[in-house]
């Protein structure tokens, strides 16, 4: 294994081993009665205490209920769970091109019957033109240094986002009124864009929403986020993408959906966010 990889690995560990020692002593116990009431040895809690060794589910759930913190497995075992490369860095997913990387999450795509997207930097993947995508794509590959396969990329992103098609779908997208403007593309790409966004919002399983820029708001724009079901969120920054799958982080996610989708505009209202995007264009 590489080493920032095991670097990474051994974080994750000694952040989980942490959590079960604050546990323990909230409980107001000692290692050693610990031990008794999980029917172990008092090395095995301290192993586990010192991220010497990685606790199974079963361990972790035994922890939480001698504890009485039995509500606080969920998270624990997921992050228990979560792999290694929940925590990829960019540089790594990219070596090998941009098409991998598009390719990557399709299974997830698949799987997932209700995907809620927010947006303050680019039009969401899923609504993205050949034309649009090729030039956000470029960019991405030219700033990264990643091996020149846009063409490839773009057309795995169009075969990947065919899962909006499936009527049996939800997708519920909150865009910033900013992504509308931003000129990421020549303008002919960007008009192209800006049409086919208005277009899929007559899809019964699509609904968009657009913040605009003079909305009063509770929360402030934050950083691109998916939201897969109930069951885990795609977080990205500029140097990693984020996997999130403890309940705790995919139900704060969703309060945050929530929030900023309150503040969204849609329908009609939305439509002319869009137009007056476009005529800015002339």
């Amino acid at each position: 294994m590489p080493l920032y990889a095991a670097s990474r690995v051994q974080k994750a560990r000694e952040e989980l081993a942490g959590r079960l020692r604050e546990i323990r002593k909230d409980a107001g116990i000692t290692a050693r009665e610990l031990a008794v009431r999980c029917q172990w040895s008092e090395s095995k809690s301290s192993r586990i205490e010192n991220a010497k060794t990685p606790p199974s589910d079963a361990d972790i759930r035994a922890w939480c209920r001698a504890c009485g913190a039995g509500d606080q497995a969920p998270d624990l075992l997921a992050a228990n769970r979560q792999s290694a490369d929940a925590h990829v860095q960019w540089r790594r997913l990219q070596r090998t091109g941009l098409r991998r990387l598009q390719e990557s999450a399709g299974d997830v795509y698949q799987q997932t019957n209700a995907f809620r997207v927010y947006v303050s930097d680019v039009i969401p993947g899923f609504l993205q033109t050949p034309g649009y995508a090729a030039a956000l794509l470029s960019a991405i590959a030219n700033f990264r240094g990643t091996p020149d396969d846009v063409s490839d990329a773009v057309a795995a992103r169009m075969h990947r986002n065919r899962v909006l098609d499936n009527g049996g779908r939800r997708f519920s997208f909150v865009i910033e009124e900013s992504v509308l403007r931003y000129r990421l593309c020549s303008t002919e790409a960007l008009a192209g864009q800006l049409g086919h966004l208005r277009a899929v919002m007559d899809l019964h399983n699509v609904a968009v929403g657009i913040i605009p820029f003079a909305a009063q708001r509770d929360v402030w724009p934050m950083p691109t986020f998916t939201i897969f079901d109930e069951t885990r969120v795609h977080a990205d920054t500029l140097a990693a993408a984020s996997t999130l799958t403890q309940p705790s982080q995919v139900e704060l996610y969703a309060r945050a959906f929530a929030r900023l989708s309150s503040a969204a505009v849609r329908g009609a209202a939305a439509r002319s966010l869009i137009t007056a995007a476009l005529a800015s264009l002339d």
